[in-house]
Protein backbone atom coordinates (compact mmCIF):
# COMPACT_ATOMS: atom_id res chain seq x y z
CA UNK A 1 0.00 0.00 0.00
CA UNK A 2 1.23 3.50 -0.88
CA UNK A 3 0.20 6.85 0.54
CA UNK A 4 1.21 10.40 -0.30
CA UNK A 5 1.82 13.44 1.88
CA UNK A 6 1.60 16.91 0.31
CA UNK A 7 2.98 19.87 2.26
CA UNK A 8 2.11 23.17 0.56
CA UNK A 9 4.17 25.75 2.40
CA UNK A 10 4.61 29.47 1.96
CA UNK A 11 7.87 29.07 0.03
CA UNK A 12 8.03 25.45 -1.12
CA UNK A 13 5.88 22.46 -1.98
CA UNK A 14 7.01 19.07 -0.66
CA UNK A 15 5.66 15.61 -1.56
CA UNK A 16 6.47 12.22 -0.03
CA UNK A 17 5.46 8.79 -1.27
CA UNK A 18 5.40 6.31 1.63
CA UNK A 19 5.01 2.50 1.77
CA UNK A 20 4.33 2.09 5.49
CA UNK A 21 7.98 1.68 6.47
CA UNK A 22 10.09 4.03 4.42
CA UNK A 23 10.06 6.93 1.99
CA UNK A 24 9.72 5.60 -1.54
CA UNK A 25 10.34 9.00 -3.12
CA UNK A 26 10.16 12.71 -2.35
CA UNK A 27 10.02 15.89 -4.42
CA UNK A 28 10.51 19.54 -3.51
CA UNK A 29 9.90 22.69 -5.56
CA UNK A 30 9.29 26.39 -5.01
CA UNK A 31 5.63 27.29 -4.44
CA UNK A 32 5.79 30.07 -7.03
CA UNK A 33 2.85 32.30 -7.91
CA UNK A 34 0.39 29.39 -8.06
CA UNK A 35 1.16 26.97 -5.19
CA UNK A 36 -1.84 24.71 -5.86
CA UNK A 37 -0.97 24.29 -9.53
CA UNK A 38 2.66 23.64 -8.60
CA UNK A 39 1.57 21.00 -6.07
CA UNK A 40 -0.61 19.33 -8.70
CA UNK A 41 2.23 19.31 -11.23
CA UNK A 42 4.61 17.84 -8.65
CA UNK A 43 2.02 15.21 -7.68
CA UNK A 44 1.64 14.13 -11.29
CA UNK A 45 5.43 14.01 -11.68
CA UNK A 46 5.72 11.79 -8.59
CA UNK A 47 3.14 9.35 -9.98
CA UNK A 48 4.78 9.33 -13.40
CA UNK A 49 8.20 8.62 -11.92
CA UNK A 50 6.84 5.33 -10.56
CA UNK A 51 4.35 4.56 -13.33
CA UNK A 52 1.44 4.98 -10.94
CA UNK A 53 -2.11 6.22 -11.33
CA UNK A 54 -3.94 8.25 -8.71
CA UNK A 55 -6.01 5.13 -7.94
CA UNK A 56 -2.79 3.37 -6.87
CA UNK A 57 -2.45 5.76 -3.92
CA UNK A 58 -4.50 4.53 -0.98
CA UNK A 59 -4.77 8.02 0.53
CA UNK A 60 -3.35 11.49 -0.07
CA UNK A 61 -3.17 13.84 2.90
CA UNK A 62 -2.38 17.54 2.57
CA UNK A 63 -0.82 19.87 5.14
CA UNK A 64 0.77 23.31 5.28
CA UNK A 65 -0.60 26.74 4.36
CA UNK A 66 -2.36 25.43 1.26
CA UNK A 67 -3.68 22.19 2.69
CA UNK A 68 -7.37 23.07 2.22
CA UNK A 69 -6.98 23.92 -1.45
CA UNK A 70 -5.33 20.81 -2.89
CA UNK A 71 -8.20 19.15 -4.74
CA UNK A 72 -6.64 15.69 -5.01
CA UNK A 73 -6.23 15.30 -1.24
CA UNK A 74 -8.53 12.88 0.57
CA UNK A 75 -7.89 14.65 3.87
CA UNK A 76 -6.11 17.64 5.33
CA UNK A 77 -4.29 17.91 8.65
CA UNK A 78 -2.49 20.52 10.74
CA UNK A 79 1.19 21.02 9.97
CA UNK A 80 1.90 20.78 13.71
CA UNK A 81 0.59 17.21 13.85
CA UNK A 82 2.24 16.26 10.56
CA UNK A 83 5.66 17.65 11.48
CA UNK A 84 5.50 15.75 14.76
CA UNK A 85 4.62 12.46 13.06
CA UNK A 86 7.44 12.93 10.54
CA UNK A 87 10.06 13.69 13.19
CA UNK A 88 8.99 10.86 15.51
CA UNK A 89 9.40 8.47 12.56
CA UNK A 90 13.14 9.24 12.72
CA UNK A 91 13.54 10.04 16.41
CA UNK A 92 10.93 8.25 18.59
CA UNK A 93 12.18 9.79 21.87
CA UNK A 94 12.20 13.45 20.82
CA UNK A 95 10.69 15.87 23.37
CA UNK A 96 10.60 19.04 21.27
CA UNK A 97 10.84 20.19 17.66
CA UNK A 98 12.23 23.49 16.39
CA UNK A 99 10.90 24.12 12.89
CA UNK A 100 12.03 27.11 10.84
CA UNK A 101 10.41 27.51 7.46
CA UNK A 102 10.29 30.18 4.80
CA UNK A 103 7.85 32.52 6.50
CA UNK A 104 7.44 31.31 10.07
CA UNK A 105 9.12 29.51 12.93
CA UNK A 106 7.52 27.22 15.46
CA UNK A 107 8.39 25.10 18.46
CA UNK A 108 6.40 21.94 19.21
CA UNK A 109 6.45 20.16 22.55
CA UNK A 110 5.86 16.41 22.53
CA UNK A 111 4.71 14.05 25.25
CA UNK A 112 4.51 10.26 25.38
CA UNK A 113 4.32 8.39 22.07
CA UNK A 114 5.03 11.59 20.16
CA UNK A 115 1.76 13.24 21.18
CA UNK A 116 1.66 17.01 20.72
CA UNK A 117 1.17 18.68 24.10
CA UNK A 118 1.85 22.28 23.10
CA UNK A 119 3.24 24.57 20.44
CA UNK A 120 4.10 28.21 19.83
CA UNK A 121 4.49 29.93 16.48
CA UNK A 122 5.90 33.17 15.12
CA UNK A 123 4.31 34.09 11.79
CA UNK A 124 4.16 37.87 12.34
CA UNK A 125 7.70 38.87 11.40
CA UNK A 126 10.20 37.68 8.79
CA UNK A 127 13.14 37.97 11.20
CA UNK A 128 14.17 34.51 12.31
CA UNK A 129 12.82 32.76 9.21
CA UNK A 130 14.15 31.41 5.94
CA UNK A 131 13.06 34.56 4.14
CA UNK A 132 15.26 36.63 6.46
CA UNK A 133 18.27 34.41 5.74
CA UNK A 134 17.62 34.70 1.99
CA UNK A 135 17.54 38.48 2.38
CA UNK A 136 20.87 38.43 4.23
CA UNK A 137 22.42 36.31 1.47
CA UNK A 138 21.23 38.78 -1.18
CA UNK A 139 22.55 41.73 0.81
CA UNK A 140 25.97 40.09 1.09
CA UNK A 141 25.84 38.92 -2.55
CA UNK A 142 26.25 35.25 -1.76
CA UNK A 143 24.00 32.23 -2.20
CA UNK A 144 22.22 30.76 0.83
CA UNK A 145 24.48 27.70 0.54
CA UNK A 146 27.61 29.87 0.55
CA UNK A 147 26.70 31.83 3.68
CA UNK A 148 26.04 28.59 5.57
CA UNK A 149 29.63 27.51 4.89
CA UNK A 150 31.16 30.95 5.44
CA UNK A 151 29.71 31.09 8.95
CA UNK A 152 31.59 27.93 9.89
CA UNK A 153 34.94 29.43 8.95
CA UNK A 154 36.18 31.38 11.96
CA UNK A 155 35.22 32.44 15.47
CA UNK A 156 33.33 35.23 17.15
CA UNK A 157 30.03 36.85 16.27
CA UNK A 158 28.71 40.39 16.18
CA UNK A 159 25.38 41.30 17.74
CA UNK A 160 22.36 41.79 15.49
CA UNK A 161 19.96 43.47 17.89
CA UNK A 162 17.13 44.61 15.59
CA UNK A 163 13.93 42.62 16.02
CA UNK A 164 12.67 43.65 12.58
CA UNK A 165 14.03 42.10 9.37
CA UNK A 166 14.14 45.48 7.59
CA UNK A 167 16.06 47.17 10.41
CA UNK A 168 18.32 44.12 10.75
CA UNK A 169 19.28 44.53 7.10
CA UNK A 170 20.25 48.15 7.78
CA UNK A 171 22.27 46.98 10.78
CA UNK A 172 24.13 44.45 8.60
CA UNK A 173 24.93 47.10 5.98
CA UNK A 174 26.25 49.38 8.72
CA UNK A 175 28.55 46.61 9.97
CA UNK A 176 29.85 46.06 6.44
CA UNK A 177 30.78 49.76 6.29
CA UNK A 178 32.55 49.32 9.63
CA UNK A 179 34.67 46.58 7.98
CA UNK A 180 33.23 43.82 10.18
CA UNK A 181 34.28 40.49 8.58
CA UNK A 182 31.50 38.73 6.69
CA UNK A 183 31.85 35.50 8.68
CA UNK A 184 31.47 37.44 11.94
CA UNK A 185 28.31 39.12 10.59
CA UNK A 186 26.88 35.78 9.48
CA UNK A 187 27.46 34.12 12.84
CA UNK A 188 25.75 37.14 14.39
CA UNK A 189 22.81 36.71 12.01
CA UNK A 190 22.48 32.99 12.69
CA UNK A 191 22.76 33.48 16.46
CA UNK A 192 20.06 36.14 16.19
CA UNK A 193 17.81 33.57 14.48
CA UNK A 194 18.69 31.00 17.16
CA UNK A 195 17.98 33.47 19.97
CA UNK A 196 14.55 34.25 18.56
CA UNK A 197 13.43 30.66 18.12
CA UNK A 198 14.81 29.47 21.48
CA UNK A 199 13.13 32.43 23.23
CA UNK A 200 9.93 31.36 21.48
CA UNK A 201 10.43 27.80 22.73
CA UNK A 202 11.04 28.96 26.28
CA UNK A 203 7.32 29.74 26.46
CA UNK A 204 7.03 25.96 26.57
CA UNK A 205 9.33 23.47 28.26
CA UNK A 206 12.19 23.30 25.76
CA UNK A 207 14.03 20.38 27.37
CA UNK A 208 15.18 16.88 26.56
CA UNK A 209 16.12 15.65 23.08
CA UNK A 210 15.35 18.37 20.52
CA UNK A 211 14.98 18.00 16.74
CA UNK A 212 15.46 20.75 14.17
CA UNK A 213 13.42 20.70 10.95
CA UNK A 214 12.34 22.92 8.08
CA UNK A 215 14.26 24.31 5.15
CA UNK A 216 16.51 26.36 7.44
CA UNK A 217 17.65 23.12 9.13
CA UNK A 218 19.68 22.49 5.97
CA UNK A 219 21.90 25.42 7.00
CA UNK A 220 24.91 24.19 9.01
CA UNK A 221 25.53 27.70 10.34
CA UNK A 222 22.08 27.88 11.92
CA UNK A 223 22.46 24.38 13.35
CA UNK A 224 25.66 25.45 15.11
CA UNK A 225 24.01 28.68 16.32
CA UNK A 226 21.09 26.79 17.88
CA UNK A 227 23.48 24.34 19.56
CA UNK A 228 25.40 27.33 20.93
CA UNK A 229 22.20 28.96 22.22
CA UNK A 230 21.00 25.70 23.82
CA UNK A 231 24.50 25.07 25.21
CA UNK A 232 24.25 21.56 23.79
CA UNK A 233 26.26 19.53 21.32
CA UNK A 234 23.22 17.45 20.45
CA UNK A 235 20.55 18.62 18.05
CA UNK A 236 18.77 15.94 16.03
CA UNK A 237 18.33 16.81 12.34
CA UNK A 238 16.49 14.41 9.98
CA UNK A 239 18.23 13.36 6.74
CA UNK A 240 15.90 15.65 4.74
CA UNK A 241 14.63 18.17 7.30
CA UNK A 242 12.58 20.09 4.71
CA UNK A 243 10.19 17.20 4.03
CA UNK A 244 9.24 16.11 7.57
CA UNK A 245 5.79 17.71 7.28
CA UNK A 246 5.05 15.86 4.04
CA UNK A 247 6.44 12.65 5.53
CA UNK A 248 4.22 13.02 8.58
CA UNK A 249 1.22 13.61 6.32
CA UNK A 250 2.03 10.42 4.39
CA UNK A 251 2.44 8.47 7.65
CA UNK A 252 -0.91 9.72 9.00
CA UNK A 253 -2.52 8.83 5.66
CA UNK A 254 -1.11 5.31 5.91
CA UNK A 255 -2.50 4.88 9.42
CA UNK A 256 -5.93 6.07 8.29
CA UNK A 257 -5.98 3.84 5.21
CA UNK A 258 -4.80 0.70 7.04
Amino acid sequence: MLTCGVDIGSRTVKLVLFDGKKIVDSLVSLSGRAPQSQALELYQELLANHQLNQSDIAMTLATGYGRNYFELADRASSEIICHSAGVVHYFPNIHAIIDIGGQDSKVIQLGENGRVVGFVMNDRCAAGTGKFIEMVAQTLEFSVEQIALLALDGNGACEISSMCAVFAESEIISKLHDSTPVDVILRGVFRSVANRVVALGNKLSLTGPIAFTGGVAQNAGVIEAIKHRLNSETLFVPPKPQITGALGAAILAYRSAS
